[in-house]
């Protein structure tokens, strides 16, 4: 049987420190719309207070976590045990996201090493804290990060990335408004 926490403490703060990657899950509120769930790796993720979580978005397939939390804010954020005794953590909350143009976007990101090329930060007001099982999640050994990302936008100008990106990441895939220009 799981556990319901009313924050964050200590010991859920050290096991998320422990993970080499987490899971985001987002949805429209339409049900036709498309229901998104992104992994999520290097050490993006940041704990801001009991109640209060960031991370770092590079970017990659799409901009359906951004849409989604534009649109309705709803956002689960998961954590399984890969190594260790097993659990699974979701951190369930409302998102709001600081798109790469936007004033004060450089002083929050500095919280970020290593991510100065973010494409956003996806903020999360958490309303939710829970733990269950993770029996079946199985082991891994971690090997690495893959470096494509980070090299996928390191070598671009600045202008040419920043225009890939309103252009790329105007609309979700359920034409939900996604990046915007001068914000």
């Amino acid at each position: 049987m799981g556990k319901v926490y009313d924050a964050i403490d200590d010991k859920l703060e050290a096991f998320i420190a422990k993970q080499k990657m987490f899971f985001v899950a987002t949805a429209p509120l339409s049900g036709e719309g498309h229901v998104n769930v992104s992994p999520k790796g290097y050490d993006a993720f940041r704990i801001l207070g009991p109640k209060r979580v960031a991370y770092a978005d590079l970017g990659g397939s799409g901009i359906e976590t951004v849409a989604h939390a534009r649109e309705n804010g709803r956002i689960t954020i998961m954590f399984c045990a890969f190594e260790g005794p097993a659990l699974i953590l979701r951190l369930y909350g409302k998102a709001n996201v600081m798109q790469f143009d936007e004033p004060g976007f450089d002083k929050e990101l500095s919280r970020f090493p290593g991510f100065e090329r973010a494409r956003n930060i996806v903020f999360i007001d958490v309303d939710r804290v829970a733990d269950s099982c993770g029996y079946g999640v199985p082991f891994y050994d971690f090997k690495s990060e893959r470096d494509q990302l980070k090299r996928a936008i390191d070598h671009l100008p600045h202008d040419q990335l920043n225009e890939k990106r309103y252009t790329g990441n105007a609309e979700s895939i359920d034409g939900l408004t996604g990046l915007v220009r001068s914000r």
